[in-house]
């Protein structure tokens, strides 16, 4: 597994970084919007943990809502076996409104950085996010909630300080006053507005971590699906209407049979094309690869090698 230096944190991790958003299981949250992924049996999540360390995959990424909880209780159980200082771990905060009627109230943000310690067995996680950049309808919540993260960053709950959201220009609205250390924005080659919103180039001006979620459009993009998809209650991918586009479904099958042909060299060619793109232009990050059994982190343990640009421009161009 290469590794690389998250921006100005000085950490190494591994390019390939384990996201363990399906470790929650179906959930729901608010108005019973879906959030989660459903048909996760924890005894999978287990494996895929134990296996990612075996492997070298040492950045753990989780939330506070996932499964309200379950997926920081899945990484905290694993210290038994496995040295916690070996694994960057990174939560979030700001999903969970709570009893209050915005995100992001302090006293929430304060409960739950407290209940993530708890999970995650642990007295500081190395990476805090704020999870998304919904601070308001005049951005009143803003001040409130950068106190508050600070605060945990001056009582010894977290190391670093990171900014996420699913668009980058939303991130380029905050990072300024924010000023993390590392971004974590939703990003895969056809869906890709880092380098066009600037956000790219302030990454590498102000050498931030960067860390790429949903790389794969949620399975999507890798060509598996024949047909639209129905998920259960509770799984986010009810609310994602590709899923639901024959055509499009098509038409990644038709990619899918491109990316083999191209990369036919490479053991697991859909994935390195789709993945492996992403790092060509990020060289202090890491793509969040979704890895829900054993199996799964075997194959990501063979990715994490960036594109030639050549490459990474021809992937792009089927998307």
């Amino acid at each position: 597994m290469e590794n690389t230096i998250l921006g100005r944190t000085g950490e190494k991790v591994s390019r390939i970084s384990l996201g363990t958003w399906s470790y929650g299981g179906a959930n729901t949250v608010g108005k019973k919007q879906p959030i989660g992924w459903a048909g996760q049996d924890d005894s999978d999540s287990h494996a895929a943990l134990q296996k990612a360390y075996e492997v070298g995959i040492n950045h753990w990424d989780t939330a506070d809502v996932y499964g309200d909880g379950r997926s920081e209780e899945m990484i905290g159980s694993m210290w038994d076996i496995i040295p916690r200082k070996d694994i960057f771990i990174a939560t979030k905060v700001g999903w969970d409104m709570g009893s209050h009627n915005h995100w992001y109230h302090p006293e929430q943000m304060q409960t739950n950085m407290e209940r993530s310690l708890k999970n995650l067995r642990t007295d500081c996680v190395d990476l805090m996010y704020l999870h998304h950049c919904n601070f308001g309808k005049q951005n009143e919540y803003f001040d409130d909630a950068m106190e508050t993260i600070r605060q945990f960053q001056a009582e010894g709950k977290t190391r670093f300080i990171g900014l996420s959201d699913w668009f980058s220009d939303k991130i380029m609205k905050f990072i300024d006053r924010c000023d993390p250390d590392v971004i974590q924005p939703y990003r895969n080659v056809m869906d890709d507005t880092y380098a066009s919103t600037g956000l790219k180039n302030y990454v590498e001006s102000n050498n931030l971590g960067i860390c790429f979620f949903s790389p794969l459009k949620h399975g999507l993009l890798t060509g598996k699906y024949t047909e639209p998809a129905t998920f259960e209650s509770g799984d986010f991918r009810t609310t994602v209407k590709d899923f639901a586009n024959q055509a499009l479904i098509e038409k990644m099958q038709v990619n899918k049979a491109k990316l083999e042909a191209r990369f036919s060299d490479h053991p697991q060619p859909v994935m390195h094309g789709l993945v492996d793109a992403l790092l060509t232009d990020a060289p202090t990050g890491c793509v969040l690869l979704g890895q829900r059994n054993g199996v799964q982190v075997e194959a990501a343990a063979q990715l994490g090698s960036a594109l030639s640009y050549e490459d990474a421009e021809w992937v792009k161009g089927l998307y």
